[in-house]
């Protein structure tokens, strides 16, 4: 709840298009990203921004920025601070921060209060805080989570309360936004617009490669785009892997316990009887009656059962307890004891007069222990290195809340650690190479990396789940290698082979702007890509509705997407996707659409632009919040920070 209401306030139209990872940030704050937000001056000293009487410090900013791409990591497992932030990750947090202060302050200012009970309710039924198996409310999960966060209950309980605000603020502005039908039509009816024409393809592959690049060619060109052959933040991590095999030869099964465990399970391996029952359960007695006479004068279940406008149900493999289960013991009772063929009842339950054939009896021989000892000697073992295994993990668990060191708990453990090579977020030692599929990472390590990327250098060690088996490492991240562009000489090859699809890409663009200019003066575009003197692509038909630009989302490709950017009779063109040359786009002919009669469509256009214009009125509130309630900022100190966390200055991050 709290999260969506973030994502409505929060992200403008703007945002969400160029920032499409960060939807993910910006919704999930609430229970997850939670600090001291607006309590004051900080370690940093002042303020980088006021809202009335609260400010936000670079410590509590910076702790944002940290929880958000720690949660953009979970999407993007290589994504450094640097990447973040250019991504527009620092603005968007800093935006939402102010925001989320405004709007409490202003409902503060008029009155607006929050229960203590409505906060708990919301902590009470978050899926963050739930045992597993129940599902209800875990105070030890809550008690840990916090721990992890670094984050107390009241802090909790704040943000709890600041999301609850804002979302009665937003109700009413996101409820205006009602359309009238002569706004409607026209929108609707653009929808329908249908556009024609036609596409030809420049690639990369129809230009010659060129002479070799020179070795000033080759610097220049791996200067200018060093970003390119950057390699991401790796980290240096610690680990030490506990495994259930690893207590195998002391949580062998012995005689004793596989005896015990036999006994105790007795039932299991007793001889037992199944049996396939047919049944009828009729809602009045005398019907029933009536109906189990024909049965037992000869009559199927099934011919009986018809007659009466019913079918019978069948049961198989029925045992005698469950089967009690769903009738009544009484009913069981008499359904076991009778015989293969034999019809019982009317019996009643709760759901009516039963009917029971027996259809079938299969007798299930018993299992001695000598039949099962393997069986159950690999159910025990297995339990008792589950135990071990929790056992171990609880004591190393203890020692780090002692303030143990990572060599320490090891030691204590009698553990095995080991020194991973330098890692990316995905847990991969290396790219593979620009271009090709990245060899995939260790699944032990692709864990053991995901939480080293969430440590500090300076943080205690943690245990972190590496296998479904309960199998888990302690971690320490041991060292950060800051992101960086790998030497020319490692690359050589990779940066001469760019160089060369640069070249072309250029060549490309050239006679795709050539094309166009010729079709500009009157040629037709097939008459202009032959003057081009390439050995280029046929051209190729253009024929769609606007509508599909929605439904589709992303998948519609460059060119149409163009076509519906373009006035008639006119060419426009675009580079293709990976650099692989370019399209030029020639629209000939465009349909008007009409939605008048189109009631399902009306109505998608009527809900779609309500909710903009909500939005917008919402945004319109937030701005004039933001007036009431007064912001001042330290634009030279956001700045400055910016930079040095995106590494434009020597303050590294």
């Amino acid at each position: 709840m709290l999260t969506f209401l973030r994502r409505v306030l929060f992200s403008t139209a703007g945002k969400v298009i160029a920032l499409a990872l960060l939807i993910v940030i910006a919704v999930a704050f609430a229970l997850g990203d939670i600090t001291n937000l607006g309590g004051g001056g900080g370690p940093s000293g002042g303020a980088l921004v006021q809202v009335g009487d609260r400010k936000v410090t670079e410590a509590e900013l910076q702790q944002r920025l940290k929880n958000a791409l720690e949660r953009a990591r979970q999407q993007q497992p290589t994504l450094d601070m640097a990447q973040f932030v250019a991504m527009g990750g620092f603005d968007q947090v800093l935006d939402d921060i102010v925001n989320r202060l405004v709007l409490d302050e202003y409902a503060t200012e008029h009155g607006m209060a929050v229960s203590k009970s409505a906060i708990d309710g919301e902590i009470a039924s978050s899926p963050a805080f739930a045992d597993p198996i129940t599902g209800q409310f875990n105070q030890k999960a809550f008690d840990q989570l916090l721990a992890r966060q670094g984050v107390t209950a009241d802090q909790v309980r704040a943000d709890i309360r600041q999301g609850t605000l804002a979302q009665w603020i937003a109700a009413p502005s996101l409820a205006a936004g009602y359309v009238p039908s002569e706004l409607v039509m026209p929108y609707a009816s653009l929808l329908l617009e249908r556009r024609k024409g036609s596409v030809g393809y420049v690639p990369i592959t129809a230009i010659d490669k060129g002479a070799a690049p020179t070795d000033a060619e080759l610097t220049s060109f791996y200067n200018r785009n060093r970003t390119r052959y950057t390699l991401p933040e790796r980290r240096v991590i610690r680990y030490a892997v506990v495994r259930p095999d690893q207590f195998a030869e002391r949580a062998k099964a012995t005689e004793a316990e596989i005896a015990a465990a036999y006994k105790q399970d007795a039932a299991k391996y007793a001889a037992s009887t199944k049996r396939t029952l047919a049944q009828l359960i009729v809602a009045d007695q005398n019907a029933a009656n009536a109906l189990a006479a024909k049965i037992k004068g000869g009559a199927t279940l099934a011919a009986a059962a018809a007659g009466a406008g019913l079918q019978p149900s069948t049961i198989d493999n029925a045992e005698k307890e469950s089967f009690a289960r769903a009738s009544s013991p009484q009913i069981a009772d008499a359904a076991f004891a009778a015989a293969q063929g034999g019809v019982v009842g009317p019996l009643r339950s709760p759901l009516g007069w039963h009917i029971v054939r027996v259809e079938k009896i299969e007798q299930i021989a018993g299992k001695s222990l000598d039949q099962v000892r393997g069986e159950i000697a690999a159910e025990v073992t297995k339990r008792k290195e589950a135990e071990a295994l929790a056992n171990l993990r609880g004591q190393i668990d203890s020692a780090i809340a002692g303030n143990a060191t990572f060599d320490e708990a090891v030691a204590d453990a009698k553990l095995k650690a080991e020194t991973s090579p330098p890692l990316f977020g995905d847990g991969r030692v290396d790219q593979n190479g620009q271009g090709a599929d990245p060899t995939p990472p260790d699944p032990v390590l692709a864990q053991i990396a995901q939480g080293g990327f969430a440590m500090e250098t300076n943080d205690d060690p943690q245990l972190v789940p590496v296998s479904q088996d309960g199998s888990f490492a302690l971690i320490k991240t041991e060292r950060v290698v800051a992101a960086a562009p790998r030497p020319l000489a490692q690359i050589r090859e990779l940066v001469a082979a760019d160089f060369t699809r640069d070249r072309q890409l250029q060549a490309a663009r050239k006679a795709a702007a050539a094309i166009l200019a010729d079709v500009a003066k009157g040629t037709p575009i097939a008459d202009a890509m032959k003057k081009t003197g390439l050995a280029l692509p046929p051209l190729q038909p253009l024929d769609a509705v606007r509508g599909q630009l929605s439904q589709q989302g992303m998948q519609i490709p460059p060119p149409v997407r163009l076509m519906f950017s373009m006035a008639a009779k006119k060419a426009k063109m675009t580079e293709a996707p990976n650099g692989g040359g370019y399209w030029v786009v020639w629209l000939d002919e465009i349909q008007p659409g009409d939605a008048r009669g189109n009631q399902g469509l009306v109505a998608q256009t009527r809900s779609g632009l309500s909710q903009m214009i909500g939005a917008e009125y919402l945004e319109q509130f937030v701005a004039a919040a933001r007036k009431a309630v007064g912001v001042k900022r330290d634009e030279a100190a956001i700045a400055r920070l910016k930079a040095q966390l995106g590494g434009q200055s020597t303050g590294g991050n």
